[in-house]
């Protein structure tokens, strides 16, 4: 048996954290946005040699959601009406839908999508934000 067998086997998470790293042209927006519209909060941050800089945002529990192709355009389907989701996009949720997404939008982010009910009762909106990220917010309606 090797070693990742013998993790998996005392039920131990082989996985502590799942960190996203968005190369961002416009550093200080992407923060200000991320941080202090959407509300993430601010763990950790460095800065380096030849003006890198980097802020590590807290973003509640993590999941990777794998979708197929024909997902992905189902989803696209429902939230927004037509194709337009590149291949990665950020998912958040939130308490309150409408109020967040309003808050994205008077923050920065352009509407691509309001807040519509889905099949599955959740309440998503869809934005472009700074850091050229597309961005779902979702409310689970009950």
């Amino acid at each position: 048996m090797d070693d990742t067998a013998d993790v998996a086997a005392e039920g131990a998470a082989p996985v502590r954290q799942l960190r996203i790293v968005v190369e961002a042209e416009d550093y200080d927006e992407a923060l200000a946005f991320f941080r202090d519209v959407l509300g993430l909060p601010e763990q950790e941050s460095y800065a380096g040699d030849g003006g890198a800089r980097v802020a590590i945002l807290d973003a509640g529990r993590a999941t990777l959601e794998l979708a197929n192709p024909a997902q992905k355009a189902m989803i696209d389907d429902v939230e927004v009406g037509r194709p337009v989701a590149p291949r990665i996009r950020l998912a958040f949720e939130v308490d309150d839908g409408r109020t967040v997404t309003a808050r994205l939008v008077a923050g920065g982010a352009e509407l691509i999508a309001p807040p519509t009910v889905t099949p599955w009762n959740s309440l998503n909106s869809r934005l472009a934000t700074p850091a050229d990220l597309q961005v779902t917010v979702f409310q689970e309606l009950g």
